[in-house]
């Protein structure tokens, strides 16, 4: 087996990365084609990453454009414990008011763990006002666990 495949993760190892992070970096294409990179705090929508954005940002314009994307959930300070996972897809807009503050307050979740959904509400719908939402289908997952090369 070549060290590729050794350091790659299961599907299950994924799906349990990704549950147990709370940001990414987030790729979209600008207008000359330069990559826009952001850090996001995201939620998960049925497996899928979501994550939710002023209706004016760049990275918002950028998706209205083209809606491919590049997400990279990533862990660890030493070489020996990086792990990640690199997602290729593309972000489907959710316009739905009910759905974007459903993403809102996962997302919110995910920044404040432990943090009542009684005091995150209000900022959700606060801020959601202004927000759009997206989740993201995913054409292609690339990970590595760096740990199991010891």
């Amino acid at each position: 087996m070549n060290q590729r495949a050794r350091i790659a993760m299961s599907d299950d190892e994924v799906t349990a990365f990704l549950e147990g992070s709370r940001k990414l970096q987030l790729a979209t294409i600008n207008p000359d084609g330069t990559p826009h990179l952001v850090t996001m705090f995201y939620g998960l929508d049925e497996g899928r990453i979501a994550f939710w954005t002023y209706a004016k940002a760049q990275k918002a314009r950028n998706l209205a454009r083209d809606p491919r994307v590049s997400c990279l959930v990533e862990a660890g300070e030493d070489y020996a414990e990086l792990r990640g996972v690199l997602l290729y897809g593309t972000a489907a807009r959710v316009d739905d008011r009910d759905r974007v503050l459903s993403i809102g307050l996962a997302i919110a979740r995910r920044m404040t763990p432990g943090v009542a959904d009684e005091l995150l509400l209000p900022y959700v719908e606060k801020t959601g006002a202004k927000r759009v939402a997206y989740v993201v289908e995913r054409t292609k997952v690339v990970s590595w666990d760096h740990r199991r090369l010891t």
